[in-house]
C-alpha cells in the first residue's frame, strides 16, 4: 500500500516530481547538544550509488580517524525527515595503529524526489577529558522516479480492484439489549459482594517509612543479588543503579535529582557544597553510566562491581553520623576561703 500511494501522488503531481525538496536536518538531542565539540584528526563520507530511485537501499558509509584513546558512538535521531534508516553497522577497529579509524556503515532509503541532502550524522565521543560531541555534515544524493517518463502521456493510473458494493447486514440490537442487561445484573451482583468484602476486611497495619540511608542501602543490596552484568544485562543495571544514586542525592540534599542531567545534577551539587561528598568519583561514575545508558559504550563485570561498591561509599561518606552524646556538665567543687 505504500508503494501504491506513493506512485498515485507522482502520477497527479508531475510538477513535485521534478522539483528538489532538501531533507530536514534532524536536531541533535538536548543532553548532546550541551557535550563540547571535538573534531577528529579526518573524516571521509561517501554513498554507493550516488544516484538511487524512490525506495531503493544505498550505503551511506562514514571513515572517522581520531586518536586510539577516543571512541565514536553513533547518536542518530529518531526522525531522519525524507530518509529511513535500514540497517546500521560498525566495522572492526585497527587494532594497533596510530591514529586509529572507525568506519560506520548506514543502509538508507529515500522517499523523496530530486537532489536531496542527508541529514548531520551526531557522534557522542568518549575522551580522557570526558564525553563530548562531533555532528558530520551530509552528503547530497539525487532521487529519481521509479516511474517512466512517458507514463503519464499513456495515461497510466491506479484502479480499485472492485468497485463498493452494497452488503446486508442482520440487526441484532434486541438480542444485543437482552445480553447488555444480563450483563448489568451480573456487574451488580459482583460488585455487591466486592464491597461487602472491602467492608469486612482485616485492616493493613502501615509500616512507618524507614530511614533514607536503610532503604538506599536495601535497593542496592537487592541489585546486587540480582547479578545483571552476569546475565549480560549491563544496560539496565547501569539505569538501575543511576536511579538509585540519583533517588539518594535528591532526597538527601533537598532537590529534583532525577529530573537533572549530569551537569545540572553536578552544579546543583557544588552550589550546596555537602560535606564529605566524593565529587570526582561521583563524576567518573556519571560519565561512565551516560556513556553505557545513552551510547551503547561496553563495559566489563569489573567495571559494574566498582560501580556498585561506589554507591555503598558514597552512602557511607554523605551520610550523617548520629551525634555524639552530650557531656555532663563538670561540677566545679568550691576550695575553702582565704581571708
Amino acid at each position: 500500500m505504500r508503494w501504491l500511494a506513493l506512485c498515485a501522488f507522482l502520477l497527479v503531481s508531475p510538477a513535485l516530481a521534478q522539483a528538489p525538496a532538501p531533507a530536514a536536518a534532524p536536531a541533535v538531542a538536548p543532553a548532546l547538544a550541551k557535550l563540547p565539540e571535538v573534531e577528529p584528526s579526518g573524516f571521509q563520507a561517501s554513498v554507493q550509488p550516488e544516484r538511487v530511485t524512490v525506495g531503493e537501499p544505498f550505503i551511506y558509509e562514514l571513515v572517522i580517524t581520531h586518536p586510539s584513546e577516543q571512541r565514536y558512538e553513533l547518536a542518530l535521531p529518531s526522525d531522519l525527515g525524507d530518509f529511513e534508516l535500514l540497517s546500521q553497522s560498525r566495522l572492526p577497529p585497527q587494532v594497533g595503529k596510530e591514529p586509529a579509524v572507525t568506519t560506520f556503515r548506514l543502509k538508507m532509503s529515500a522517499f523523496n524526489l530530486g537532489m536531496l541532502t542527508l541529514p548531520d550524522v551526531p557522534f557522542l565521543v568518549s575522551t580522557p577529558e570526558g564525553p563530548k560531541r562531533f555532528v558530520a555534515p551530509g552528503r547530497t544524493l539525487e532521487v529519481g522516479s521509479t516511474l517512466p517518463d512517458d507514463a503519464q502521456a499513456k495515461g497510466e493510473d491506479l484502479r480499485d480492484i472492485q468497485p463498493p458494493t452494497e452488503v446486508a447486514i442482520r440487526s441484532w440490537m434486541l438480542l444485543w439489549g437482552l445480553l447488555g442487561l444480563l450483563a448489568a445484573v451480573l456487574v451488580g451482583v459482583v460488585a455487591y459482594r466486592l464491597i461487602q468484602k472491602y467492608r469486612n476486611r482485616p485492616k493493613a497495619v502501615v509500616e512507618p517509612l524507614k530511614p533514607l540511608d536503610v532503604r538506599t542501602r536495601q535497593a542496592l543490596d537487592v541489585l546486587m543479588s540480582e547479578n545483571l552484568p552476569s546475565q549480560g544485562k549491563v544496560k539496565d543495571f547501569y539505569f538501575r543503579l543511576s536511579e538509585i544514586v540519583r533517588g539518594y542525592l535528591g532526597e538527601r540534599y533537598d532537590f529534583d535529582a532525577l529530573e537533572c542531567t549530569s551537569s545540572e545534577l553536578m552544579t546543583k551539587l557544588r552550589r550546596k557544597n555537602p560535606p564529605g561528598l566524593p565529587e570526582d568519583k561521583l563524576m567518573r561514575f556519571i560519565s561512565e553510566s551516560d556513556l553505557v545508558k545513552y551510547a551503547r559504550a561496553e563495559s566489563s563485570p569489573e567495571m559494574c562491581s566498582e560501580s556498585l561498591t561506589f554507591g555503598y561509599e558514597l552512602l557511607e561518606k554523605t551520610w550523617p553520623p548520629p551525634p555524639p552524646p552530650e557531656a555532663a556538665p563538670v561540677s566545679h567543687a568550691s576550695g575553702p576561703r582565704v581571708s
